[in-house]
């Protein structure tokens, strides 16, 4: 099997977020996938299938299998588009319905995914507890429970407790505050119900959290920023109840996987 690791939402190897990516001619046993993933002890793992015009795609964390991934989705269209496909466009099949990905001249990859609706949900203290003792301005809760802190340094400075994060509803957790200067907003993304501590830099994170910040904001388009040690850009519009999420990406590695 041909594993790639890229690194999405970057333009440098070493920062953004990994991916692997492993290309095959069929779907493995689902056990596998997961003990690959595991191995790799990346946030995301993506296996994709070619079937016919379209290329079939699954994303899994060392905890098992998700629904939406970014970064990943990323990854692999850079993998498809660099060195499989003659193409600047690709749509893949899954989970989450059909996900198309665009290549442009200046080597960003736009990926058209759909938005999580967000519920207003109360700021209790079960959620100040996993915080570090921090007190959200807001709570939202769609897949995921999206946490509004005062400021960007909140959000950089912000210890959660990953334990009681865990107890926490929502697959995953995002802190967010207005970004300055040419950034609109800052995320941090924490998956410990996934075996994934703080997830370098998460795009279906910001399917929740672009779409807060659009309203908040009164803009159609948003620049994002992760706020995580390796850290990364995310350029995102919303148009007809989807949104589209860019980035780059880096080539770190090539491999092949001797699983026999």
């Amino acid at each position: 099997m041909k594993q790639y690791i890229v690194d999405a939402f970057t333009d440098k190897i070493f920062s953004g977020n990994q991916a692997a990516v492993c290309i095959m001619n069929s779907w493995p046993d689902e056990k596998l996938m997961i003990d690959i993933a595991r191995e790799n002890n990346f946030s995301e793992t993506a296996f994709t299938v070619k079937d016919l015009k379209h290329y079939k795609l699954r994303w899994f964390t060392p905890g098992g299998e998700v629904d939406l991934c970014g970064h990943a989705t990323l990854a692999t269209a850079f993998v498809l588009m660099n060195f499989y496909e003659d193409s600047h466009r690709i749509i893949f099949d899954t989970m989450s319905g059909p996900l198309t990905v665009r290549r442009d001249k200046d080597e960003l990859y736009y990926m058209d995914f759909p938005l999580y609706e967000l519920k207003s949900v109360p700021v209790t203290n079960e959620i100040c507890d996993a915080l570090g003792g921090m007190t959200p301005e807001y709570a939202f809760m769609g897949r995921d429970l999206v946490c509004v802190l005062k400021d960007s340094d909140s959000v950089k400075n912000c210890q959660p407790d990953l334990e009681k994060v865990k107890q926490l509803d929502g697959l995953l957790l995002h802190i967010t505050a207005q970004g300055h200067d040419n950034i609109d907003c800052v995320s941090r993304s924490f998956a410990p119900k996934l075996k994934i501590n703080e997830d370098p830099v998460c795009g279906s994170g910001h399917c929740h959290i672009v779409p807060y910040w659009a309203e908040k904001l009164h803009k159609n388009q948003i620049t994002a920023y992760q706020a995580s040690q390796r850290g990364g850009y995310l350029y995102c519009s919303i148009e007809n109840e989807r949104i589209s999420i860019s980035g780059k990406a880096a080539l770190f590695a090539e491999a092949k996987i001797f699983c026999d």
